[in-house]
């Protein structure tokens, strides 16, 4: 039925040629090769984060004497509202999640070594403006937990040296969080922060496929060994096949998600009442925070909030630069970061449960 059709795009612009790439790519097939679905499965969730994202934008609007009833309007008047609002809250979790995931399975599986230290590089610089999405896309329907949240995350920016107190008024537009940290926040949600991202996910991708899949120690030595256990597949159609699968079997936990637990609007924000007891932020910046809460007022002479933020940030800059760490002579660095990767996830999901029980 389309034949037609494919004959006019390939007389015009060489269709052919565009997807022969991807027709003699092949992928590893190994033990762990379901891995590979996680960064998939991440983009599919950015996807259903843009579409959604524009359907909310028709009735949404950034004000923070409007923003609240516009969500309202959303979730009660516009047919099927509730269910977009739902699968955007949802599927933005989800996608953090899976980047979690997908970020640690790269480095168990040893895939950020040479030749792929940008790749990992733009993985994390990725994972952290996902992570941005999560935080600037929290205040837009402007509800209590989203503004005492938001006050307590810029005040935590507000405690590095030097930089943080003016980090503080730019993200809030003043110095208190009002209408105007709102519409700031907007902008970087819906321009700002899709920008970057979609020009990180291009570099990312382009050099996944310009490298190829990374295939674990173990099983290259036992390739190197056995040549004849060299086992692949072709990307197009075999293992995009399989990618689809994944992305539907997401599509079905999003669904499930979205219409069994509908996502809370809470109550409208008042800046002149107290913050709620035990107000926390979002899971995926729990750890951070138990992390802060945790270290004393003081240490010596530094403020705690000062000596914590300053840990957090030289951590994820050791985090961003940990395939520079590995060589392939160096055996003890090898040891260390596989040590330091089971800690560091051993310590986010301990930290992160503790938060919940402890608040």
């Amino acid at each position: 039925m389309f034949a037609p059709l494919i004959r006019w795009l390939d007389e015009r612009i060489h269709l052919d040629d565009l997807i022969a790439p991807f027709k003699h790519k092949t992928v590893p097939r190994h033990r762990l090769s379901y891995w590979y679905f996680f960064g998939g499965i991440t983009l599919f969730l950015f996807i259903i984060q843009v579409l959604t994202g524009i359907l909310l934008l028709l009735y949404y609007r950034p004000g923070a004497n409007e923003a609240f009833e516009s969500v309202q309007y959303i979730m009660t008047r516009v047919q099927f509202g509730w269910l977009i609002r739902s699968i955007h809250a949802w599927s933005a979790n989800l996608m953090i999640f899976t980047a979690f995931v997908h970020m640690f399975s790269v480095l168990f599986l040893k895939a950020y070594r040479k030749p792929r230290e940008l790749t990992w590089v733009t993985g994390v610089i990725l994972l952290v403006l996902v992570m941005g999405f999560g935080f600037s896309g929290y205040l837009l329907p402007w509800n209590t937990l989203a503004f005492f949240a938001t006050k307590v995350g810029t005040e935590i920016a507000g405690q590095v040296p030097i930089i943080g107190k003016p980090m503080m008024i730019f993200l809030r537009g003043g110095e208190e969080v009002t209408g105007a940290t709102l519409t700031r926040f907007f902008g970087f949600h819906v321009a700002v922060l899709p920008g970057l991202v979609v020009v990180l996910i291009a570099i990312h991708l382009f050099l996944v496929q310009r490298q190829g899949m990374s295939v674990p120690p173990k099983v290259e030595a036992e390739w190197a060994a056995n040549p004849a256990a060299r086992r692949e597949m072709k990307f197009f159609p075999n293992f995009m096949l399989r990618e689809m699968m994944a992305w539907y079997v997401a599509m079905g936990v999003l669904g499930a998600l979205a219409a069994i637990f509908p996502w809370n609007l809470g109550v409208k924000a008042d800046p002149f009442v107290s913050a709620p007891a035990g107000i926390k932020p979002e899971w995926y910046f729990l750890f951070m925070f138990q992390t802060l809460k945790m270290i004393p007022s003081k240490v010596w002479i530094v403020d705690g909030e000062v000596l914590g933020v300053l840990g957090c940030s030289l951590a994820g800059l050791l985090w961003l630069l940990l395939p520079f760490f590995e060589s392939d002579k160096a055996s003890r660095a090898k040891v260390w970061i596989t040590g330091l990767s089971i800690f560091a996830l051993v310590y986010v999901i301990g930290m992160s449960v503790y938060g919940y029980v402890a608040n």
